[in-house]
């Protein structure tokens, strides 16, 4: 007799194997048994519903996040039981006591500034005890952030660092990687990731391979440059030895769609030689980030209080919108100029202030404050200025084909990439339904079971998460049960706090954590840390 039964599924076990008519059953927080006539003290009716393994985001910003809402309901109600924090290089920690207000502020357009985040750490290890002690609803893993072991080391300034500043960023990173980091993330359109040169990205990944995890990835360019961007990249992969995951696998730009021939051939070719390389992706047209990303990088230089400081100089300004306005192809992610005023919607302003902007187009702002003379590019940056650079954006830049094309590659993922706060992007709602319902069940791009299988054992693959991704005896009994027929997202960019219809079940940990559609407010969630990809409860 089982602590739970799920009697009755179609098992897709996220191995890519066809699906099959069985019952689960599960003790503790392990898949104890996956054969017919299970009983168990608690069984849940799964005839008709398909069972799978819990979805796992391996691109999530709920790092601050999950201290205000614990239960995460956006995610877990779209089936996701796992979460990889720490990315694009700009996270949380390590962080020195003394950055700590910058740093909030900083972040603030990405993850938010939530008041019961406790900022009680310095390390990671310490930070990996403070997500404990929240008893999330979810498991969590962490990405030690290039950004933040630079400026632990050297600051936030635009330089290379010293010999003596490199080795203390081996040594936060081999330490960070000792405490239960599963890999280092980057993020090489924001600064400080962006002043670090080829040199400097391969010692590092000199340290992750010896650790055996990857470096994740948002390359130096997404547009206009990518092709240079990927070499570059695997230029990092081939001399440190480390694996490579690319966040967020995409193309901006529409006029840059026709360069996924010369991408996706270098990459063919790369893991052929034996590169090991994996990406993820999210199925939208759309990304979101820091509204700061429209500026050049070097307007970044020496912090966010520097950069306010460079939008109230009218020199330093007029400099900043020359770039931004540039009309040939440029080596950094020009956002102004490939999405336009029209395509950046704004999307979080953590103040409180200018609540009625969000949502609206940056053309559409700047009309509501400054009439029909406005001028939407003043405005950005009067807005990062008054904002302190803390302001969120969804930008509209990319092509459907790509997506879905990108999306069939066996090597790719799926993830959210969601922020969370203010008006958000609708990923943070319905990633993994719209996967299900779009481009499975009405285009075909993928099958179910293949679908499934990018979910949940691919996603654990590409960063070494051990013991999640399938269901089979002696895996953690994270799962998903949802009606095939019916799963779709309903999250629009117009309404995005949307919940998905068909997600019917979802367990985390041996624990229902939504029945029926609802949040259970179960907190079965935990810490899972590198060394084992096991994981732990304070």
């Amino acid at each position: 007799m089982h602590h739970l039964v799920l009697r009755g599924a179609r098992v897709v076990d996220g191995t890519g194997a066809p699906a099959r008519r069985v019952d689960v059953g599960v003790d503790g927080d392990r898949i104890a048994a996956v054969a017919d006539g299970l009983r168990g003290h608690l069984e849940i009716d799964c005839g008709g519903l398909v069972v799978a393994p819990g979805f796992i985001d391996t691109h999530s910003h709920s790092d601050l996040h999950l201290f205000a809402d614990p239960t995460l309901a956006m995610k877990l109600r779209q089936g996701v039981t796992t979460e990889v924090l720490g990315q694009d290089g700009i996270s949380v920690a390590p962080v020195k006591r003394e950055h700590v207000e910058i740093t909030r502020r900083f972040l603030s357009g990405l993850d938010g500034d939530p008041p019961q985040a406790p900022w009680n750490w310095t390390t990671c290890g310490d930070y990996l005890r403070a997500v404990e002690t929240a008893q999330s609803s979810i498991d969590f893993a962490y990405l030690v952030p290039h950004g933040a072991l630079r400026t632990f080391a050297m600051g936030p300034d635009d330089r290379a660092p010293t010999v003596d500043e490199m080795r203390g960023m081996l040594h936060e990173l081999d330490r960070a990687l000792i405490e239960g980091a599963i890999g280092m993330s980057t993020g090489l359109i924001y600064a400080p990731c962006c002043y670090a040169k080829t040199n400097e990205l391969i010692a590092l990944g000199r340290v992750l391979a010896a650790h055996g995890v990857p470096i994740v990835v948002h390359m130096r360019s997404e547009s206009d440059a990518i092709v240079e961007a990927l070499d570059e990249m695997l230029t990092v992969a081939r001399t440190s030895g480390c694996k490579l995951h690319i966040s967020h696998f995409k193309i901006a730009g529409k006029y840059n769609a026709g360069k996924a021939d010369a991408i996706l051939a270098r990459i063919d070719e790369a893991r052929a030689s034996g590169v090991r390389i994996t990406c993820d992706q999210y199925p939208y047209t759309a990304g979101s980030t820091l509204l700061g990303a429209i500026l050049p990088p070097w307007a970044h230089d020496g912090g966010a209080d520097v950069t306010v400081k460079r939008l109230g100089d009218p020199s330093a300004r007029a400099r900043i919108r020359e770039a931004m306005q540039e009309t040939h192809e440029c080596a950094w992610d020009n956002f102004w100029k490939w999405t336009g005023p029209d395509g950046i919607v704004i999307s979080q302003i953590p103040s409180g202030r200018h609540a009625d902007l969000l949502g609206k187009t940056m053309t559409e702002a700047a009309r509501a404050r400054q009439g029909d003379r406005s001028d939407p590019l003043d405005f950005a940056l009067d807005l990062l200025r008054d904002e302190a650079m803390g302001v969120g954006m969804v930008s509209h830049s990319q092509t459907e084909s790509v997506v879905a094309r990108f999306l069939a590659l066996p090597y790719v993922n799926v993830c959210t990439d969601a922020l969370l706060g203010g008006r958000p992007h609708p990923r943070a709602y319905g990633t993994y339904p719209r996967v299900l319902a779009k481009y499975v069940r009405e285009e075909r791009v993928i099958t179910l079971e293949e679908a499934v299988r990018k979910m949940t054992s691919q996603a654990a693959r590409a960063l070494a998460l051990a013991d999640v991704g399938t269901v089979a005896p002696g895996m953690r009994a994270n799962l998903v049960a949802f009606e095939e027929a019916r799963v779709r997202d309903t999250a629009t960019f117009a309404e995005p706090v949307s919940y998905p219809e068909g997600i019917e079940y979802v367990v985390v940990g041996g624990e229902v954590a939504v029945a029926r559609r609802e949040v259970t407010h179960v907190r079965s969630g935990r810490v899972i840390r590198r060394a084992t990809g096991v994981g732990s409860r304070p």
